[in-house]
């Protein structure tokens, strides 16, 4: 048998200037404030609340661990804890131009999260349920996320 994914919503996050912590013994690690963002699609709509941050682990191969944790209040007044944990990585040519904020297509690196929410809303109880992927991509200080439900 082979997983069945049910598109759910495009989130958009907005992103503040990342804190620097440098390199630990973990990897290069850096904190990243969520600022703002928005969440559209069949099942889901609203608008990322200010309040959280990606915390962010590059080790020495180039491979961002991410795990940001931020909130979601939907149009109807529910609040949605999003959960997001995953890597990116990409070419060594393709992270120079990354890196230097150039333009650099999601199609040319590799970026993936597992995303949980939890709400004590009754109306998206369903949520708390379930497992979620998404497939995304960085331009600037915007990341998107095509998140799916696995059935």
């Amino acid at each position: 048998m082979a997983p069945q994914l049910e598109f759910v919503c495009t989130l958009v996050v907005k992103l503040g200037p990342a804190h620097e912590l440098g390199a630990c013994a973990s990897g290069t690690r850096r904190i990243i404030p969520i600022v703002g963002g928005s969440a559209s699609g069949p099942r889901l709509q609203g608008r990322v609340l200010g309040i959280g941050a990606d915390w962010q682990t590059v080790d020495s191969q180039g491979v961002a661990r991410l795990d940001a944790r931020y909130a979601i209040e939907t149009d109807d007044g529910a609040i949605i804890e999003v959960q997001s944990q995953g890597m990116r990585h990409m070419a060594p040519e393709v992270a120079r131009r990354f890196d230097r904020a150039e333009p650099v297509a999601p199609a040319e690196y590799y970026m993936r999260t597992a995303i949980r929410f939890d709400t004590g809303h009754a109306g998206y109880a369903w949520m708390a349920k379930s497992l979620f992927i998404a497939i995304g991509g960085k331009a600037g200080a915007t990341v998107t996320l095509a998140v799916h439900r696995v059935g």
